[in-house]
């Protein structure tokens, strides 16, 4: 078991940021320490919302709280997501420095959320830029989409070549290990999607099928799941940890798509598939690239 802190979002109705990130976290064997980031009503998606984006400095003090109890030699990891306002990513390296001096093992996954191909940047204009600047140069790991990942590099990510030296860049800026979500290439068959997991020991891609529907959240998990299997893996068998991650977390992601698509939810059911996050099906090939 490792200790996470999760520095994201929340809503009291669905399943984004963490509300999507814990339950599946604590699954999977590990000790969750969540830490909002905002704590809406409801997701961003539904056009209308209630609720408060929390201040940086009320951030900062539930982080200074936790260290107050003497927990940051314990964490393994720092994960973080949507961010809220943009004086957050301040308080993120803060943390993620602290965290580092007091565990030097520990990692910090970083989700840099910001949009995707189809509905663009769903973030104020200021946060892109701190992600691509100040927060990902920190990160060991990060998860974009590929949409994500052609802003972090400043290039167009239309194919494979395109897609492995844009993760190339990337890791130029800090980050040793990424994972791509939301691949695709001119060659994908429309009904499928793929990942991609590089890190220092290979490229590794899995393709799913793809589902008629989108539903918010699903990259919360997806990276969450990612960076909690990919933790294990590092103790384990550093060698197969990005690639034994991808395959469990592209199963666990996909077969949580699949039950919300049946139910014809219009949130994630992220509890009626939690028997998916702790047994992956693992159905689908990962090949090396």
């Amino acid at each position: 078991m490792s200790n996470i802190l999760s520095i994201q979002s929340a809503v009291a109705y669905g399943h984004v940021g963490n509300s999507a990130a814990v339950f599946p976290l604590q699954r999977i064997g590990h000790e969750v320490w969540p830490v909002y980031t905002v704590n809406y009503s409801n997701h961003t998606g539904y056009g209308a919302w209630q609720g408060p984006m929390i201040p940086a400095a009320d951030v900062a003090a539930v982080i200074d709280g936790v260290e107050e109890r003497g927990a940051f030699p314990r964490i393994d990891a720092i994960l973080s997501g949507y961010q809220g306002g943009d004086d957050i990513a301040d308080v993120i390296i803060d943390a993620v420095a602290r965290v580092k001096a007091a565990n030097p093992s520990a990692i910090y996954a970083c989700d840099p959320v910001m949009g995707n191909a189809k509905s663009g940047c769903f973030v104020a204009d200021t946060i892109p830029p701190l992600l691509r600047d100040k927060v990902v140069p920190v990160a060991d790991l990060i998860t974009p989409n590929q949409f994500e990942l052609g802003y972090l590099t400043e290039r167009d990510v239309v194919d494979l070549d395109s897609t492995l030296a844009a993760v190339d860049a990337a890791r130029e800026m800090g980050p040793s290990t990424v994972l791509v979500t939301s691949v695709t290439r001119p060659e994908t068959p429309e009904d499928a999607i793929e990942m991609i997991a590089v890190d220092d020991h290979g490229k590794w891609i899995v393709r799913t099928p793809r589902l008629p529907f989108k539903r918010n959240g699903s990259g919360d998990v997806t990276a969450a799941l990612f960076t909690g299997h990919y933790l294990r893996g590092l103790a384990d068998n550093p060698a197969d940890a990005a690639k034994d991650a991808l395959a469990k977390t592209a199963s666990s992601v996909y077969d949580l798509l699949r039950v919300t698509y049946e139910a014809d939810s219009q949130e994630l059911t992220l509890v009626e598939a939690q028997d998916y996050y702790a047994n992956p099906q693992l159905q689908f090939t990962v090949e090396a690239l």
